[in-house]
């Protein structure tokens, strides 16, 4: 448990790093008009939250940076209640007078909005992810070694996708494994149909249906098309640029590189999105260790009760958490109150 003088001494350097972009020293914060401490004493208090984790030093500076563990303190008791102002209210309310009369043109305009608003990176999830599942699948052979896949989901969409059939798997086992597909997977939603594919047709493919495993990689490979991106929005992708931390190319091209990797990145915000209210993931938090340097935020929104979709902004650990905060719990409430409507 940290005393208060930590705690106002924890808080005034994340507050001055999230700022500055910089390791924040003692003299620093002895200057602000709300610490009242000695730089001496601001600095054996340094050391005491250091050596309990909360603080590092990099070392070519004297000065300390917040730890992922001192951020996660930080946002859980001591980030104040940041309100917007005014102008951004203002901004926020407009974006729900606007005549938009269809969901996915609703969520991606949000997402719009929510880059803009934080110089982040948005990333949402719309709601069909949640509610659209497989309703029929066929596999049509077009040649000898090719065939079409058709996925046929709950909302009427038709995904098709041209396969590779390996030599010697026989039509005959091809029906076999779309009889299976069908009277197992129907009516599980379209973002779990590749874990139910293995989880619950697997083992009884294995032991009815010969070449057993070239099938599953050609199931495998034809479910990729039921990852529609199109349900998966994000806006302000290069904002990660604009960050000092991420000035080192390597390290952002990796963050780049995930958000062309639809599927992962689904996968990612539907974990993020199992908890209620707002869900901070800090660092090493997150599902991919490409956001190992990163802090993801996300609040889900619901049409008549229901959570069906997830608004997330992503930022480096280095981050606005309040206001953030504050943007995406006013944001999801004003979308779930404006989806209602629209549904």
């Amino acid at each position: 448990m940290l005393t208060e003088r930590q705690r106002m001494i924890l808080t005034a350097i994340v507050d001055d790093y999230i700022r500055s972009a910089e390791p924040v020293g003692s003299r620093s914060i002895s200057k602000r008009g709300d610490v009242g401490y000695s730089p001496a004493t601001i600095r054996n208090e340094m050391a005491d939250l250091e050596e309990l984790g909360f603080l590092e030093q990099p070392h070519t500076s004297a000065g300390r940076i917040p730890s992922h563990k001192g951020y996660r303190y930080y946002v859980d008791h001591l980030a104040p209640l940041n309100l917007l102002e005014p102008n951004e209210f203002k901004m926020m309310k407009t974006f729900f007078a606007e005549k938009l009369n269809a969901i996915e043109q609703v969520v991606q305009h949000a997402g719009t909005i929510l880059s803009h608003m934080t110089n982040y990176t948005s990333i949402l999830l719309g709601p069909e992810v949640f509610h659209t599942s497989l309703r029929h699948f066929q596999l049509l052979p077009l040649g000898e070694n090719t065939a079409v896949a058709i996925i046929v989901t709950s909302t009427g969409q038709v995904e098709n996708k041209t396969v590779s059939i390996p030599s010697g798997v026989s039509v005959s086992d091809m029906e076999k494994v779309v009889n299976l597909l069908n009277r197992k997977l129907t009516g599980v939603p379209i973002y779990k149909l590749k874990t139910a594919l293995y989880n619950e047709i697997g083992q009884e493919m294995q032991r009815h249906v010969e070449h057993f495993e070239e099938l599953m990689n050609v199931l495998d490979e034809a479910l990729d098309g039921g990852q529609d991106g199109q349900r998966l929005f994000l806006s302000g992708t290069t904002n990660m640029l604009n960050q000092p931390e991420f000035r080192d190319i390597d390290k952002v091209k990796s963050i780049l590189d995930l958000f062309e990797e639809t599927p992962t990145l689904m996968k990612m915000m539907i974990s993020a999105s199992t908890g209620t209210g707002i869900q901070v993931r800090i660092g090493t938090e997150n599902d991919h260790q490409a956001f190992a340097n990163c802090s993801l935020i996300t609040a889900t929104y619901a049409i008549e009760g229901e959570a069906v979709g997830t608004i997330g902004i992503l930022g480096p650990t280095r981050m606005e958490y309040a206001r953030v905060i504050g943007i995406l719990d006013i944001l999801s409430k004003d979308l779930t109150k404006f989806l209602s409507r629209l549904h």
